[in-house]
């Protein structure tokens, strides 16, 4: 999709389709009162005919006679000069699902009066282009007859010359956003047998061939053996597939900088392992490597933007599978921090991949750090599928991923964390157990990756509830959080 910034009259445009905003006492904004009159009156009596509303989310196309375009979608924007509360993602989503399966090829927007400053108007604009990629998006890479495609293939926004430079960025924002999002959900969609943590260190490595500032590392089971990391491998071990550690550095910003990291989970597959998962909707653990795939788009969309900041990601891939050889409930296992691990439950994977991650960590001295999980179902309970859960040790980073989650529609929702709940961990055999037992799930499964994020600043996003929609038509991967991940190390790229 090509998406531009124009300056040039309504009148003048080549667009097969125009949007205008109206609003709840029925009238338009100047230009659309200045398309109006061209049209002899069309639209204001097309208003009145139908009673066409201005609520907030509503959309009405109307078909013309303009050898120029030949539909509007007028787009309900409530009352006029009022701030946009939502940033605009219910007028977004309005428009993209109105543009959905039509034949229109080129549209120019006009949201100039919808909006109060240069800001808002950027916001209306990333929502808008995330909710059209969003409509557009099909994973039919495995189907014989592909999904119908939508043939929009340019989208321009009309703007003044005075805020050309901030559509301009927010369309920049927006595309690679939405790039990010998409590769996070193409992998997360991909079927376990493609997506092996195999296929995770290929596709980073291929980030790093097409970019000269990303450089990638492979750390392999022998790697890992090496750096006494018994908990990454006590997971790894039941599977024919090798476990992969993926480090994938960026560097945008003065060298010698501490860097901001991101970790994710990579289970391409969880079966529970011996702790075996029920089997309804097993076919859906394809998604616990989420966490993963929202670092692989976050990377992807950092390598767009090229910010000045520097940035290292751990990827912790490996299958979780039952054998033979596979960790069994009771097995104690030594992680690289030298930390003793009780595994009472192995269907607790995801923790002990990612604690061997955090403790590879260290050796980079960041500035900040941010795993990224589908770790606990206790947290879909807690919060549902709207909102990931946010744990952490450092007040200022939890303020600061909130604050990004707001700016990007991607909102978190902070859990406690702290002592009160550390005791659920103990076990009578080892320093820890990787379970707490029945209550807090989630939390105590942060406090357990606390124990090895101590050395600096860190934070724990739990994805559960968000990486993914479960069942029916709508199922597959969301691309979330790559927007709160991108918006907070945008922020940190301008300090």
């Amino acid at each position: 999709m090509n998406y531009t910034t124009s300056t040039r009259s309504l009148l003048e445009t080549d667009s097969d389709c125009l949007c205008l905003p109206i609003f709840d006492d029925k009238t338009l904004c100047s230009a659309g009162i200045n398309v109006d009159e061209q049209l002899g009156k069309y639209i204001s009596t097309s208003i009145e005919r139908f009673d066409i509303s201005g609520e907030i989310g509503k959309a009405f196309t109307l078909l013309t006679d303009d050898k120029t375009f030949s539909r509007i979608i007028l787009l309900g924007f409530g009352k006029k000069n009022e701030n946009l509360k939502k940033n605009g993602r219910k007028e977004a989503q309005a428009l993209a699902g109105e543009l959905k399966n039509t034949n229109v090829k080129k549209l120019t927007i006009d949201f100039n009066q919808a909006s109060t400053n240069d800001n808002q108007y950027s916001k209306i604009i990333i929502e808008t282009i995330q909710a059209i990629e969003t409509s557009l998006y099909s994973f039919d890479h495995y189907k014989s007859k592909k999904s119908s495609r939508n043939i929009l293939s340019d989208v321009s926004f009309q703007c003044d010359e005075k805020n050309v430079h901030h559509i301009k960025r927010a369309c920049e924002l927006a595309q690679a956003q939405t790039s990010g999002m998409n590769t996070a959900k193409d992998l997360g969609n991909q079927p376990g047998n493609i997506c092996t943590p195999s296929y995770l260190a290929e596709q980073a490595l291929a980030l790093g061939k097409s970019h000269d500032n990303i450089s990638v590392k492979i750390l392999e089971e022998s790697d890992m053996e090496a750096l006494n990391m018994g908990a990454f491998l006590s997971v790894s071990k039941g599977s024919t597939e090798q476990g992969k550690l993926i480090v994938i550095e960026y560097s945008g910003g003065k060298e010698g900088t501490s860097p901001h990291m991101l970790v994710g989970k990579g289970i391409t597959f969880d079966s529970g392992g011996i702790s075996l998962k029920a089997g309804p909707s097993m076919d859906e653990m394809k998604y616990d490597m989420c966490g993963a795939a929202s670092v692989m788009g976050t990377m992807t969309a950092i390598a767009e933007l090229q910010p000045k900041v520097n940035i290292v990601s751990l990827i912790a891939a490996a299958e979780n599978m039952p054998a033979g050889n596979a960790s069994k409930p009771g097995d104690i296992v030594t992680a690289a921090s030298g930390l003793t691990i009780e595994i009472l439950n192995t269907d607790a994977e995801g923790r002990l991949v990612l604690c061997d991650a955090l403790t590879y960590a260290e050796q980079f001295n960041p500035a900040s750090v941010i795993d990224i999980a589908t770790l606990t179902g206790a947290c879909i309970v807690a919060l549902g599928h709207c909102t990931s859960a946010l744990m952490g040790n450092d007040g200022d980073l939890i303020n600061e991923l909130l604050a990004s989650g707001i700016d990007a529609n991607d909102k978190a929702w902070q859990l406690p964390i702290g002592e009160d709940y550390q005791g659920q961990l103990d076990s009578p055999f080892a320093d820890m157990q990787n379970i707490g037992g029945k209550g807090a799930g989630s939390i105590t499964a942060a406090c357990f990756l606390s124990k090895f994020a101590e050395k600096y600043k860190w934070a724990h996003l739990d994805i559960a509830g968000t990486a993914w929609v479960s069942g029916g038509k709508e199922k597959g991967a969301t691309g979330r959080p790559v927007p709160l991940l991108l918006n907070y190390l945008l922020k940190q790229a301008e300090k």
